[in-house]
């Protein structure tokens, strides 16, 4: 239920975008979703990491370790939110340049990915802050917050773009607003919450031996995601090509595919939690149980998910823009995608299930080859002589077929002993 809101969140800006201001400036907020993933997905890798150690010293029993990892993830956010700041700000126009975004949305593409990346301290701590409740066990007060955060978002967006006629600037100063609510409310629960994950200001700091720990769980799942994003920031300038309707359109078909995904993230991250805790109380039998538990309800949920896709698809799309063209874009990606989800689900919570063991080096190197390395080949060889849409859409079925297939073989050879070893 909060991944449901966080995307309700993501999409508002452009359904409201797109309603209002038309198929360039949808296009200007779609297309840049690639390199915010990108910029603010490499950062969000230590974030699981952090999870990861938490949760471990969780299923210790260790506090003392507890409180050290807490507040060293805290100071860890609070490095990286000014990283992204400034560094996001600065790079936006030659990205959008080499990305070879149209002219036609080019300025306010820029303009939204400054003001968004200037705000980025809002969604960088809700996420460290929101990663150390759910390490804990608690996932109902992050659903709360992003009920808060996600309603004054739509409100925002519906006062700065359609009432004030902000434009594509008034949709990134309400995302950014509603994302400070999010992080302020979740860093007070954590002020006010008892026992060892209580944030206290004054212990702020970086304990190295925890750090040393998240860096090692987490720099591999964030090369993983950020290199991930960067094949996808290619694919996105292959799209571009194809000019601002192809934008649009398959702009939208990812905001409605990312509601099919909200199944993955969720076991994803469950699944993390799960596995760590019970590796840290050694109770091996229970990681088993897990992960079976967690790839069985996941890949059901994500392939339930993208057959309603497949069959409602041009009703979906068609919430963005009523344009045929962009439309037709849409549907065209999203009915070659959807029947294919339960790979894409198999893989993601297979990797949870690895950055849970506490190996998450054998996720960075499956997903680095097939969904990166793959990708890039096929762009900068048949992409070069084949110009046509579809490649970019039937690239991501094919990538996830090798992954799924690399991971079933990896899992088959998980035993009891290997997961003592990981302890």
């Amino acid at each position: 239920m909060g991944y449901l809101f966080q995307q309700l969140y993501n999409t508002a800006d452009s359904l409201i975008v797109g309603n209002y201001l038309g198929e360039n400036a949808l296009a200007a907020v779609s297309s840049n979703a690639a390199f915010i993933y990108l910029i603010i997905g490499f950062f969000m890798g230590f974030a699981t990491g952090a999870g990861v150690v938490i949760a471990r010293h969780i299923g210790a029993n260790d506090p003392e370790q507890i409180r050290r990892a807490v507040h060293t993830s805290v100071a860890m956010g609070l490095a990286f939110s000014a990283v992204i700041s400034v560094l996001g700000a600065a790079v936006s126009p030659a990205i959008l340049r080499w990305t070879g975004t149209p002219a036609e949305v080019f300025g306010e593409s820029c303009k939204y990915l400054r003001i968004y990346f200037a705000g980025a301290t809002g969604l960088v701590m809700y996420n460290m802050f929101v990663g150390i409740l759910q390490a804990s066990g608690d996932s109902r007060h992050p659903l709360y917050y992003l009920v808060i955060s996600s309603l004054v978002n739509v409100a925002l967006d519906l006062l700065f773009v359609a009432a004030l006629g902000m434009g594509v600037e008034g949709a990134a100063y309400a995302t950014v607003i509603s994302q400070f609510l999010s992080m302020v409310l979740a860093g007070a629960r954590l002020m006010r919450t008892e026992g060892s994950i209580r944030l206290c200001p004054a212990r702020i700091r970086f304990d190295l031996e925890n750090l040393r720990e998240i860096v090692r769980n987490g720099l591999p799942t964030a090369l993983q995601g950020s290199v991930i994003d960067l094949s996808n920031l290619l694919i996105q300038s292959y799209i571009n090509t194809f000019g601002n309707l192809a934008m649009a359109g398959i702009g939208a078909s990812t905001k409605v595919e990312g509601f099919a995904f909200l199944p993955i993230t969720a076991f994803s991250i469950a699944v993390t939690t799960f596995v760590s805790q019970n590796m840290g109380a050694r109770r091996y039998d229970r990681v088993k149980q897990g992960i079976r538990f967690g790839l069985g309800c996941a890949v059901a949920a994500i392939e339930v998910m993208g057959a309603v896709l497949f069959l409602l698809a041009p009703q979906l799309v068609g919430l963005f823009n009523r344009n045929p063209e962009v439309i037709a874009f849409g549907v065209g990606r999203t009915r070659v995608c959807g029947l294919f989800y339960c790979l894409v689900g198999f893989s993601h919570v297979a990797s949870a299930v690895m950055r849970g063991l506490g190996k998450p080096m054998t996720p960075m190197v499956i997903m680095l080859t097939c969904w990166c390395a793959v990708r890039i080949a096929v762009l900068f060889t048949l992409g070069q002589v084949l110009h046509d849409i579809r490649l970019a859409f039937w690239i991501y079925p094919i990538t996830w077929t090798l992954s799924t297939a690399a991971y079933v073989l990896l899992l088959k050879r998980i035993r009891v002993d290997h997961l003592a070893a990981a302890a």
